[in-house]
């Protein structure tokens, strides 16, 4: 895969998930989503078991995984189905994509050049530190544009 490919699907990918960053102020309810939207539409656990064709005690199962993050995806879809809700499932990145594949080329860059810098300064051959940060940056810039599995070794 080309870099420019590369850094394009990044870049597009970083922009689908913006719109899911803003939910990540809205936390879970204590009590999961299942019980808090089926007790703001004002259903009880066996009405709402009823509309979904299972027992009270099995509903009220379900909904205490779903709080304590046990439920599988594909329950809680059936689940938020016979609610009339879509469950939307997403990663969201704490940093973005792009800052993330950079800060890593960095960092090894830094490990590279450094671990050079100190050998050299053994033999009393350590480069001036603007020198180290030139090469810092050109080493980034070249594992950026090689193959980034390569980053997270």
């Amino acid at each position: 895969m080309s870099t420019e490919f590369r850094a394009l699907r990044v870049e597009q990918l970083q922009e689908g998930l913006a719109a899911y960053a803003s939910l990540l102020a809205n936390r879970v309810p204590a009590g999961g989503w299942l019980k808090e939207i089926r007790q703001a539409l004002g259903r009880t656990e066996r009405q709402q078991a009823g509309r979904l064709g299972i027992s009270g005690p099995s509903l009220h199962k379900s909904e205490q995984s779903e709080a304590d993050e046990r439920i599988t995806l594909g329950q809680l879809r059936k689940l938020a189905n016979g609610l009339d809700c879509e469950l939307v499932y997403a990663l969201v990145p704490r940093r973005s994509l792009p800052d993330m594949v950079r800060e890593r080329a960095r960092e090894l860059a830094e490990e590279e050049v450094y671990g050079v810098a100190h050998t050299m300064s053994l033999e009393n051959q350590r480069p001036a530190d603007s020198r180290i940060k030139v090469q810092v940056l050109r080493r980034t810039e070249e594992l950026l544009r090689g193959n980034w599995s390569g980053l997270w070794r």
